[in-house]
Parts: C-alpha cells; structure tokens; sequence
C-alpha cells in the first residue's frame, strides 16, 4: 500500500511565517477558513471518513466532518510549531513517573496516526526516540527545519523509503543501545507485515512488524496515545503489553495486537475525530 501524506511543503512554510509574525492564537484561528477551504475540496476524504463513522458506530454528519478536518488541521500545525517552541506545550500524563520509566530503559513503542503524537516526540527533549515512518512529507520542508534553533536534536527519523536493509539496521542498532524505536501500529507500509486482527467487531489490518521485532529481540512493548485536549495541551495514555517467550510467537505476537488493537479503539471511541487514517480502513470483500 503507498501512504499518502496530508499536506504540503508551501502550507507549511506559511503556517511557520504567521506563527513567527502573529503567534499561535492567530494560527488557531486561522484554522477555521483552512479547514473549511478543504470541507468544499476533499471529497475522497469524506467518503472516507463516512466509511469510518459507520464502523465505528458514531454520527456523521458535515460538523462532524468539518470538526474532524479542523483537528486534523491543528495537529498538523502542532508537528511544527512544537519543534520551534515546545516548552509551549503541556500534557496530561496518567501515571507519569511509570511512564517515564518505560521511556527511559528503551524499546519499541506503539505509535497510531492519531492525535498529537508528533508534537508529544517533539517535546520529550531528553530521551531518544527514533521514529520508523515513511518521510514523503520531510524533504519540502528541510529548509524550514534547518531554521528551527529549537530542533530536538533527540528525536531522528528511520525513512521506510530508504529500504529494508537500511531500515533493519537502524532499528537493530537503536534497540542495542537502549532507545526507543516507534512505530506505527496502525499501517503497514509493505503487505508482508499487515495482518489481521478484530477491530470495533470487524476484520482489519494492523502492523505486525513492531510486534514481531519486540518478540524477537525481548524488547519492552508499549502502546501509547496521544490525545489533543485544548490549544498546546495533549493527555498522553499508555499500556505494557508482555509477550511470553515460552509460547508461540505466532500465538504471542496476535494476542499482542489484539491487546494493542483493544487499547487502541478505546481512544477512537473517546476522541473519533483524532484518528486521522484518511483513507477506507475496512476492507472487507463483496
């Protein structure tokens, strides 16, 4: 499957320009007559998410539609703007001290494209997070990067694009030295590493190439989600998933998706509109 990223290097550059010059409020705001351009445009995107809605048993309607392109606006803005200022921003943390505690000793973390998990990467400026993540969206806007001084110089990203070997090697050599390797659960970039699971009652396809690097090498697995509360304001959610080397690992690795994909759909059905998979998600045969 080819991933298509939201967004564009010019939108972004013009977010950083009026962020500069009028600060966030204005950003914010500016958001309303951004997302209201794409409410006309995005046709696809609203089949979409009319699929979703419907399989997530929740209205649809054209607020709901706008509300979940306005969110998926300003966590897009959020990516950025947290990297120039991320003492700007503040979060929730439910079991904060064990948290950390996870963090810091390493290993694999479940990400979703949901909510603000890039500003929340952002922002964690002391540990080692390597992101494993398709970078169609990076290269229009490093000249942007280069002139953020406040640059977490802690968080690198692992480009699915460069290949497998190159990939493989990355992870391999952060998980040896102790950091976090994150990556997203949700997609699957190469068919091999999709498999099946059920979700909100349905069949549907998660990635289980995290599950199976975490069984493979014993490292810590976690799920984590990220959820946007109010302007620069996110609550940050997790869970341990143990894997049991004595069984299976077929056995282990689904019973851990299925756990992830549980904890997973708790967070869709609180905050619907953060799950920002803009393309049909279910797919199941006529």
């Amino acid at each position: 499957m080819s991933t298509k990223q939201r967004g564009s290097g010019w939108s972004i550059k013009l977010v950083y320009t009026f962020y500069r010059l009028f600060g966030y409020t204005f950003i914010y705001y500016l958001m309303y007559p951004v997302t209201f351009f794409y409410f006309l445009v995005a046709g696809n995107v609203k089949e979409a998410l009319r699929d979703y809605y419907k399989h997530i048993n929740k209205p649809f309607n054209n607020w709901v539609y706008f509300e979940h392109l306005r969110h998926f606006a300003i966590t897009m803005c959020d990516r950025f703007v947290s990297k120039m200022s991320p003492k700007d921003y503040t979060f929730e943390i439910k079991n904060e001290a064990e948290l950390m505690r996870h963090l810091h000793n390493g290993g694999i973390l479940l990400l979703s494209h949901f909510g603000g998990w890039a500003s929340a990467g952002n922002c964690f400026s002391d540990l080692k997070i390597n992101i494993v993540m398709q970078e169609s969206l990076i290269a229009p806007i490093k000249c942007i990067e280069e002139n953020i001084e406040t640059k977490n110089q802690h968080l690198s990203i692992i480009d699915l694009s460069k290949g497998g070997v190159d990939v493989t090697m990355k992870i391999a050599s952060a998980l040896l030295n102790n950091e976090i390797v994150a990556m997203m659960a949700d997609r699957a970039t190469d068919p091999k590493h999709k498999e099946i699971v059920t979700f909100f009652g349905k069949k549907a396809e998660f990635n289980k190439n995290p599950f199976s690097i975490a069984y493979k090498t014993e490292k810590p697995l976690m799920g984590i989600a990220f959820s946007y509360q109010k302007p620069q304001h996110y609550r940050i959610e997790f869970i341990e998933i143990i894997m049991d080397k004595n069984n299976h690992a077929n056995e282990e690795i689904y019973k851990a998706m299925q756990t992830y994909a549980d904890f997973f759909a708790s967070h869709v059905v609180s905050h619907p509109e953060q799950w920002f998979n803009l393309y049909p998600f279910w797919k199941e045969k006529a």
